[in-house]
């Protein structure tokens, strides 16, 4: 299966920020969307990642004080992207090796979604289902 199919289920939808919002704000867009992580944009060029772990790691390392700071001062600047035609293993294979959750979907130099790797979990699992439930008709009909 392919990134393009997981987005199709789980849908296009890329939460962003600018590189000047305050880590306060962007802790409570992350909050209300139930979200784990928010790219950073200016216009259509992605800048960087914020996510959970960012967030913490940067508290824990600064104090509170840094809730005031501009997001760019936080974010993961490197950020690795894959394209709606890589498969669910290889983009499982990349988050895992480089430790990250969130891989923007890019295509023509234009961002199309977000997977996660809940979000890859979850298709993996119902693919699994969808495979046993094949199996247990067949045996049933042989």
């Amino acid at each position: 299966m392919t990134v393009r199919a997981v987005l199709g289920s789980k849908g296009h939808q890329v939460i962003s920020v600018s590189p000047d919002t305050k880590l306060s704000a962007a802790i409570k867009i992350l909050s209300e969307r139930r979200i784990g992580a928010v790219l950073v944009m200016s216009g259509q060029k992605i800048d960087g990642i914020l996510s959970e772990r960012d967030v913490v790691r940067v508290l824990g390392e600064r104090g509170a004080g840094v809730l005031e700071e501009p997001v760019r001062s936080v974010m993961t600047p490197k950020v690795i992207t894959c394209r709606e035609t890589d498969t669910v293993g290889a983009i499982m294979e990349v988050m895992t090796s480089g430790k990250f959750r969130h891989l923007p979907v890019v295509e023509n130099d234009r961002i199309v979604g977000l997977i996660s790797i809940g979000d890859v979990v979850k298709w993996r699992v119902a693919e699994f289902e969808r495979e046993q439930e094949a199996l247990h008709d067949y045996i049933k009909t042989a």
